[in-house]
């Protein structure tokens, strides 16, 4: 009987075991963060939903529907071939924007708590902004691989894309989703930055982003009110300072290995959205500091390893796949960054989930395909033969050259 790889020669495809490899350390991160989020979930929630449903466990239920259906759509999404993604991109930012178009339409959009982010779909309400997040990074790698030089030489390159996602930023802030927002915009511009925008070019952006962003808190009083209850919580510790205070006690009585799973307080109606925007508090209440500690420690991981996958994929010439894999890494660092520094009280409230961990059916979904779409980018990069995987020790690389960059830059200043 022929060997595998006699086939594989006779096929045309030959391919070395590496082929067939997924990144374990990667998975490793991403299934445990899914286990972890599950039992912190279901330990968060069960008064409240007691309270809600006289059903203690109705969130951990749902969670591990999510989770399921999530890996069942990730399945389904690992098979699509990624030139597929590439040549639908500009459908996929269309389709963005009629979805953040029918949210705002009375009627059609969900209302929770002032804000008008959900379509109701009978068994779940789907959150349109979770995958405009992703829809918009999968359409600027294709912009940045079809116009790559027009970006690195030219204003217009760098405006175009700006100008699309303004208008995507205008309908979130109109719901408003403020934090999903500042994550897709925040990620974009890394992207950006790594596609080889001039530096001035991307410091004049940061500038005017800043000044935005500024302007919008300064007129908004919710937000003004969230920026000053941030500021000095303990002024007002029971009115707007509640949250971020009942989250600090949780840290501190956390210490360093928790007071045990399941025996947290202030889950017991003390810290409000427990088990979505607050999960990590609640968590570092039960597992201490270690724990926490440990969930930093997978967030990290998953980020450098999608940024290892991109690298590898930018080494065989795919360029869209290197910045479809930064980009997603930018994207779960950043919303991880600040949904944990909110928890810590080192930035004001967002109300962002925890990717992989926090309750919610949208964003446990498109966390699955972001991860299904990395898994596919490394597939799709080892299936290139060896011999065309470039110079390992080139410097001459996306993210090489921007670091490179950045660095003279600093130097010079």
């Amino acid at each position: 009987m022929a060997r595998k790889s006699d086939i594989r020669r006779k096929n045309g495809r030959r391919m070395d075991s590496e082929g067939v490899n997924v990144d374990t350390w990667f998975l490793f991160a991403v299934f445990s963060l899914l286990g972890l989020g599950i039992v912190m979930v279901g330990s968060s929630s069960l008064s409240i939903a007691d309270r809600q449903y006289n059903q203690p466990l109705y969130f951990l239920i749902r969670q591990v529907f999510y989770v399921g259906l999530g890996l069942v759509l990730a399945a389904i999404v690992v098979r699509v071939r990624l030139e597929y993604l590439q040549r639908s991109s500009g459908t996929l930012l269309i389709l963005s924007m009629v979805l953040l178009g029918l949210v705002l339409i009375p009627g059609i959009g969900h209302e929770v708590n002032g804000s008008a982010r959900w379509l109701a779909l009978g068994i779940f309400n789907l959150q349109p902004s979770e995958f405009v997040k992703l829809f918009v990074l999968i359409y600027l790698a294709g912009y940045l691989v079809r116009r790559s030089h027009e970006v690195r030489t030219a204003v217009r390159g760098f405006v175009k894309p700006m100008l699309i996602l303004t208008l995507i930023c205008t309908l979130l802030l109109a719901e408003p989703d403020f934090g999903a927002a500042a994550v897709m915009l925040a990620a974009a511009m890394g992207m950006m930055f790594l596609g080889g925008v001039r530096f001035w070019q991307f410091g004049v952006l940061m500038v005017c982003v800043a000044l935005a962003l500024a302007a919008l808190i300064y007129t908004s009083p919710y937000r003004l009110e969230r920026l000053t209850a941030f500021m000095n919580p303990w002024a007002d510790p029971f009115a707007s300072g509640f949250q971020l205070t009942q989250a600090l006690i949780a840290f501190g009585r956390g210490e360093w290995f928790g007071v045990g799973l399941g025996n947290g307080i202030q889950k017991l109606f003390y810290l409000p959205e427990a088990h979505t925007d607050f999960l990590f508090a609640v968590m570092a209440e039960e597992l201490g500091l270690i724990g926490s500690l440990f969930v930093i420690f997978l967030f990290g991981l998953i980020v450098v390893r999608a940024f290892v996958i991109g690298r590898r994929a930018e080494r065989v010439e795919k360029k869209f796949e290197a910045y479809l894999a930064y980009g997603l890494g930018l994207w779960i660092g950043i919303q991880a960054f600040i949904n944990i520094g909110v928890n810590m009280g080192v930035l004001p409230t967002k109300g962002l989930t925890l990717p992989f961990m926090s309750y919610g059916g949208s964003s446990l979904l498109v966390m699955c395909v972001v991860m299904a779409l990395l898994i596919r980018v490394d597939y799709e990069t080892k299936q290139v033969p060896r011999k065309n995987s470039g110079r390992r020790n080139s410097v001459n690389t996306m993210l090489g050259a921007r670091l490179t960059t950045l660095k003279g830059a600093f130097g010079k200043w």
